[in-house]
C-alpha cells in the first residue's frame, strides 16, 4: 500500500491543482519551515505538512461537500488528531478571494504549534 500511495504522491505533486502552486510558489515554499507537497502519512496523503509543527494543511475542492466526501474528511481528520497532527482547512475559495488572510492564518497556526517560534522576523 506505503508504494502505492508513494507513486500516486509524487503524481500529484507533478499535477498539482492551480491553488494548490498559487499557494505552494506563492508563499509555503518560502518559508523558513521544510514543508512537503503530497506528503504520505500512514494511509493518507495530505497536500502540505509542515513536520516541525505537526500540521496538515489541506486545500478542499469541491470534491469535499459531497456527503461521501465529508465523511471522508471527517475520518481524515480523526486520524491525525489521533496521532497528534493539527489539520488546517481551506477552501479554493478562500485561496482565491482571501489569499493574503489564509496565508496570514497558517502562519499564525505554524508559529503557534512550534511554541511561539516566529517565523519572519
Amino acid at each position: 500500500m506505503q508504494n502505492k500511495l508513494t507513486g500516486f504522491s509524487q503524481n500529484l505533486r507533478k499535477n498539482m491543482t492551480k491553488e494548490e502552486r498559487h499557494l505552494w510558489y506563492d508563499y509555503l515554499k518560502r518559508l523558513p519551515v521544510t514543508v512537503n507537497r503530497q506528503k504520505v502519512i500512514g494511509e493518507y496523503i495530505v497536500d502540505f505538512y509542515v513536520s516541525e509543527a505537526r500540521i496538515v494543511i489541506e486545500l478542499d475542492g469541491s470534491q469535499h461537500y459531497s456527503e461521501a466526501g465529508e465523511h471522508h474528511d471527517r475520518e481524515r481528520d480523526d486520524y491525525f488528531r489521533r496521532i497528534g497532527v493539527k489539520v488546517l482547512r481551506y477552501t479554493n475559495r478562500q485561496i482565491h478571494k482571501e489569499f493574503d488572510n489564509v496565508c496570514h492564518d497558517i502562519g499564525r497556526q505554524i508559529e503557534s504549534s512550534m511554541k511561539g517560534r516566529k517565523l519572519f522576523v
